[in-house]
């Protein structure tokens, strides 16, 4: 084999070597996530993109107001806020967020509900009433979106399961212009 012969065997390597690497991160750690709908407004548009961190949940357990990718349906993938871990108990209240009786500043909300006029920026409800059950069960997860006047969440789905979730939205990096961190 000449020199130009090794030279491309050597980049052919070098290239087989990269792809098998990227395809390990991408099926193994971190997944591309595209935004569908007005659910997560503000904190996320109709077509952005995300990088959704997988593994995170494999080493750690969920935490309160994490943005999370979960299987909805056998079709779909949907992102939501964290609202409720096992064993909460889950009220709103004149546009009060309270968790096991103490109220909780959603600050994400607060571009947003001042946009809306007339009327409270969520419906008041509480877990029982919309679930059926006092707490969250074990293993499950209540979630909402922050555009509560138009969100598909666990108020219609009901519980997600922990096992469900894909992983935590980390970073948003489309369009150009707003790559950031999730907050």
């Amino acid at each position: 084999m000449n020199s130009i012969g090794r030279e491309v065997w050597e980049w052919a390597k070098t290239f087989a070597v990269v792809l098998v690497i990227v395809l390990l991160v991408r099926m193994f750690l971190f997944a591309n996530y595209v935004v569908h709908g007005e659910s997560m407004m503000p904190t996320i548009e109709d077509g952005e993109r995300l990088i959704i961190n997988k593994v995170g949940y494999e080493i750690a357990d969920p935490e309160r107001f994490d943005l999370v990718v979960f299987n909805a349906t056998d079709d779909s993938d949907y992102i939501k806020r964290i609202i409720g871990l096992p064993g909460d108990e889950l009220r709103f209240e004149d546009d009060e967020l309270y968790i096991n009786g103490e109220s909780y500043d959603e600050p994400y909300l607060d571009e947003a509900k001042g946009t809306y006029s007339a009327g409270p920026f969520t419906y008041d409800f509480s877990l029982l009433e919309v679930t059926g059950e006092a707490v969250v069960p074990e293993d499950q997860l209540f979630v909402l979106g922050d555009n509560r006047r138009n969100s598909l969440d666990s108020r219609q789905l009901g519980y997600i399961a922990i096992d469900d979730v894909v992983g935590k939205a980390n970073i948003r990096y489309w369009p150009v212009d707003d790559i950031s961190m999730i907050p």
